[in-house]
């Protein structure tokens, strides 16, 4: 895919870039940062990142120098980057992890369980977020934007999903504040729509509640799933035209 437009020469940070959605994104931004753009890909797994890098470095990085770095996310240690140069600072808050769909809300007595979900999927994209802003505030001629990758499931409910819908409406609402908070940021929340992931795998194979689990099968046999590709291609969208409204919920199937 190619485009005319580009994102800047940026410093554009992907959390969970090791497989599915924040991969596919990581391969599309790349193409897409002006030379010597730093791209930052974290996640929990070493293997696959390095794996990342490489395809990226033989895919677009020999041409415009991008440099990119493998950070793993558990060590919670702070990168060291200028970004002197760089006229737009990118965080992409991907990583998610979907629970244990496998039961119904009432099964969760354990405030342990519920807690180190939590601290995953909204603490720690928090802190991350916070962090990062912090590290490159605001100056003149750097846009900096924040992407929640969101979900149908922080606006709907979902039997059995307890967790995963508790989480992601919690991150549109931080990001929200966040986006009434920092005018100067550009914060969105990008819902992709059911993509054919492993975590869709997991959504079909374990999922307690029956109905979402023979609606998610049939989306999976009638090719009604989306590929990662079409849906992180409309997120390239949003973030090249940039008019859209900060602190939105917008989902792939509005665009």
């Amino acid at each position: 895919y190619s485009c005319p437009r580009d994102l800047g020469r940026a410093l554009c940070i992907i959390t969970g870039a090791s497989k599915g959605f924040g991969r596919t994104l990581a391969l599309q931004l790349s193409c897409l940062l002006k030379p010597r753009s730093v791209l930052m890909l974290v996640a929990r797994t070493t293997e696959q990142l390095n794996q990342l890098k490489e395809d990226i470095i033989t895919l677009y990085g020999g041409q415009n120098q991008l440099d990119v770095r493998c950070v793993q996310a558990d060590l919670e240690k702070k990168e060291e980057t200028s970004v002197s140069e760089m006229d737009h600072l990118l965080l992409i808050n991907n990583a998610a992890s979907l629970g244990d769909v496998s039961r119904f809300a009432l099964t969760f007595t354990d405030p342990v369980e519920v807690n180190r979900y939590l601290s995953l999927n909204v603490s720690g994209a928090l802190s991350l977020t916070a962090g990062v802003l912090q590290a490159f505030p605001r100056r003149l001629g750097l846009r900096r934007s924040v992407v929640n990758i969101s979900s149908l499931c922080a606006l709907k409910p979902f039997p059995s999903w307890v967790l995963y819908c508790t989480g992601k409406a919690a991150r549109d609402m931080m990001f929200r504040v966040l986006a009434e908070e920092e005018p100067d940021v550009r914060v969105l929340s990008y819902a992709p729509g059911p993509l054919d992931t492993d975590m869709q795998l997991q959504a079909r194979r374990s999922s307690r509640d029956l109905q979402l689990r023979r609606s998610f099968s049939s989306m999976f046999s009638e090719g009604q799933l989306l590929s990662c590709e079409e849906s992180g291609a409309k997120l390239m969208k949003l973030l090249l035209d940039n008019d859209y409204q900060s602190g939105a919920h917008l989902d792939f199937y509005e665009l």
